[in-house]
């Protein structure tokens, strides 16, 4: 763990690098000003859960930087080179995009002298953000997921809470699946259709920097309710911890396919396995941003990392449901059994100086 400062910009930061047993951890770089020690611990901690069970040659690590991403883009970059020069030494960490970071803050970082993946594509890197890894593991997850419970993508009803870079990824991809976008949120407010929202002008809306409240094309409703919006699967896609025990009751969906770290605490996802709703640990569903980060360290191309995400997610999904019904336990219990094991066995390859 490291604490960093830079005290003429105010610039404050930490990185938590959670095992390296697998090789050099990377993990995203996360920018807003309500971060935390504890929210940058549990998200290195699912890092390293997520690489090791995608099979990657790497560990889990994450960064949060306390501040506003939406600040005048000359002091963020001056922020985020800041950082850069903070965590040079840190020779096995390699960041990524994530909330409030992108591929030009990559760029900054690695110009430094640093290393970074997710870097945009004319620095010979593969956008996470705009290719939709993310959002594409989401679907692949998903298309296992919905054979346990029957379902089948025409005509499931989607609510996508957090429309930002992996939401509206993950609402083109559906609806092109012949899925039903019911509902989508983002911080101003969220947009309800029963028929269905138009999915391309929601996304065009959004990137002229729309805000959902102002979004004509459906019913506006209270924006954390879209928890509780009558769909099938629900896709979390913002902060951490929206689902929670006092409003995790509510929650109507038959499944849930996590497109955020730790965006359901743990004791609700207990509860929601308790009364049938069959949630997709966050560590498996969205690894197709670091899998897509991986193949770019390694040297890979945009088509070879859809192609890995394809195989891990799917392959990862359905053992993960099959060692739940084999051993009659939670979803996420399996998955962690399962990283571990991977972690466990990497160490023991590992001597630790």
């Amino acid at each position: 763990m490291l604490h960093l400062y830079q005290p003429t910009l105010g610039m404050k930061a930490i990185v938590v690098v959670d095992n390296v047993a697998c090789g050099p951890a990377i993990g995203g770089t996360r920018m807003a000003p309500d971060v935390s020690f504890e929210e940058c611990f549990r998200l290195a901690r699912a890092m390293t859960l997520k690489n090791a069970a995608a099979g990657l040659p790497h560990g889990g690590a994450k960064s949060v930087i306390f501040g506003d991403p939406l600040m005048d883009p000359d002091l963020k970059e001056q922020w985020i080179r800041a950082f850069a020069q903070g965590i040079r030494g840190i020779t096995d960490y390699i960041p990524g995009p994530d909330m409030g970071t992108n591929e030009a803050a990559m760029a900054f970082i690695k110009d430094e002298g640093g290393r970074s993946a997710g870097l945009p594509r004319e620095l010979g890197g593969i956008p996470l953000d705009e290719v939709g890894a993310t959002a594409f593991g989401l679907l692949v997850s998903a298309d296992v997921a919905k054979e346990k419970i029957g379902m089948e993508f025409s005509g499931m009803r989607v609510a996508v809470q957090g429309f930002g870079a992996v939401g509206k990824h993950a609402a083109r991809f559906f609806a092109g699946k012949g899925a039903s976008i019911v509902a989508a949120a983002d911080i101003t407010g969220a947009v309800f259709d029963a028929g269905g929202l138009d999915v391309a002008a929601l996304i065009a809306h959004k990137e002229a920097d729309g805000d959902m409240i102002d979004f004509e094309g459906g019913q506006q409703i209270e924006r954390d309710s879209i928890i509780g919006v009558d769909c099938d699967l629900l896709i979390p896609a913002a902060r951490p911890d929206v689902i929670r025990v006092e409003n995790q009751a509510s929650v109507k969906a038959r499944f849930i396919v996590p497109g955020a770290n730790i965006g359901i605490t743990d004791e609700a996802e207990h509860m929601l396995y308790e009364r049938g709703v069959l949630c997709i640990p966050d560590f498996i569903a969205n690894a197709g941003g670091v899998i897509c980060a991986a193949t770019e360290v390694a040297g890979g191309r945009k088509r070879d990392a859809f192609a890995a995400i394809d195989e891990k997610v799917r392959a990862n999904t359905a053992e993960m449901l099959e060692r739940a019904d084999r051993h009659g336990i939670p979803p996420r219990e399996a998955a962690v059994q399962m990283a571990r094991e991977r972690v466990d066995a990497a160490m023991e390859y590992t001597r630790f100086d």
